[in-house]
């Protein structure tokens, strides 16, 4: 699908700025004083007064279509792999990550579309290491409008940083706009991207990641099927107002995008919901009302369900490799006034496909991932509808009710 017509940028007024400030679009430049004495000073951001050229599409090939599906040679230089949740989260122990051979490179492509988000600690691996990691999965995106190391030739780096000056203001937005998939608005919106942690606060500061499969699967038959048919407008508005009104130069001029609600992984064939209160602005084609309905009911449904969540704790040196086709991530701003510094590499994945297009060119049928999982069980999930058992309880009408399920904890 085309992306929708980009909007003339206009300088905004001391009104608009004020409207448009946000901590969560708007980048902090630092006032901490301390920068001599910080080891990763080198690291800290800041913004150049740089111009970027439009992205234009390309042919990106994943890597974990190259993949052995039993990740042998991963598995077998690992020392522990232990799933952290039924749906999402894996943790590594024993690899280290720049010394990976292209196989288990793709092996780790591969597992990080099953599982969302593959986790590793002490990772000595620098920014250059980092960035020639992500180059394995594909062209690395330049952001537009956030901070870049001081460092020179870091430009394909995104700086996380928070440190004393930059004090919390929870009447500025929700916690729920945090949670976002990123630069989705992007016109090939990221794949395989890693985030390592290099000054973690003694506690807070975690990381949070959404399973888009486990979204889609617990829908029901007539909800997937709707929403397999919408698109939505993912935006880079907000992120360049919000810019614009910290006094920042924006590198790349904004974008709006139309992108499928619904998106097919191409190496897994498994479907995700694809949209992110960050970024994700309206479904086309239906009323207001409706889409904001839609996209609440979304959103909460991936801010709120546990059962599709998993949780980081930060150490120094951790890092994390996650699909963000697939998973939606938020952090807990809850460290202040200690510092928070880390930093992402962020190559582009395919233009995000949608149900019928996935089927249409591939000529497979995209697939359920907890179904899926359920047939590798053995578990019959051909019949999905509620099976009434002898002593079920009777409804109006004399119509059988299935027994509620009993649940502890």
């Amino acid at each position: 699908m085309a992306p929708v017509a980009t909007e003339t940028a206009t300088k905004p007024s001391v009104t608009d700025l004020k409207a448009t400030f946000n901590p969560f679009y708007s980048p902090a430049p630092s006032d901490d004083k301390t920068s001599e004495e910080y080891e990763y000073d080198k690291y800290k951001p800041h913004w150049p007064k740089l111009d970027w050229q439009p992205l234009e599409t390309f042919e990106h090939v994943d890597r974990g279509l190259s993949a052995d599906p039993t990740k042998k040679s991963l598995f077998g230089a690992a020392k522990k792999v232990v799933d952290l949740t039924p749906v999402i989260g894996t943790e590594i122990e024993g690899l280290d990550l720049s010394q990976l051979t292209n196989s288990q490179k793709d092996e780790l492509a591969l597992l990080v579309a099953e599982r969302g988000v593959v986790f590793f600690r002490d990772q000595r691996l620098d920014a250059h290491q980092q960035l020639d990691l992500g180059r394995h999965f594909g062209r690395l995106h330049k952001h537009a409008t956030t901070g870049i190391p001081k460092e020179p030739g870091l430009e394909e780096v995104h700086v996380v940083y928070t440190d004393s000056s930059m004090r919390p203001n929870s009447s500025t937005f929700s916690k729920l706009e945090l949670w976002h998939s990123d630069v989705s608005y992007e016109l090939q919106p990221p794949c395989t991207t890693s985030l390592k942690g290099i000054t973690i606060p003694p506690v807070g500061g975690d990381t949070l990641f959404s399973s888009g499969y486990a979204l889609y699967s617990s829908l029901s038959k007539g909800m997937q099927t709707y929403l397999e048919g919408l698109s939505a407008v993912h935006s880079a508005a907000a992120q360049a107002q919000g810019s614009r009104a910290a006094g920042l130069h924006v590198r790349r001029h904004e974008i709006e995008t139309i992108h499928p609600v619904v998106r097919v992984h191409p190496v897994t064939g498994w479907k995700s919901v694809y949209v992110n209160p960050g970024f994700t602005r309206r479904i086309v084609g239906v009323s207001k009302a409706e889409s904001d309905a839609i996209l609440q009911f979304l959103f909460h449904q991936i801010s709120e369900n546990p059962d599709f969540q998993v949780r980081f704790r930060w150490e120094k040196d951790s890092l994390a490799l996650w699909d963000n086709r697939i998973v939606t991530h938020s952090a807990t701003f809850d460290f202040w006034p200690q510092r928070r510094h880390a930093l992402r590499a962020t190559p582009h994945g395919e233009r995000p496909i949608s149900v019928a297009d996935y089927e249409r060119t591939t000529g497979k049928v995209a697939k359920d991932r907890q179904v899926e999982i359920y047939r590798s069980l053995g578990i019959d999930v051909d019949d999905q509808a509620p099976k009434v058992e002898s002593g079920a309880v009777k409804g109006v009408n004399g119509s059988s009710v299935e027994k509620p399920r009993g649940y502890n904890d």
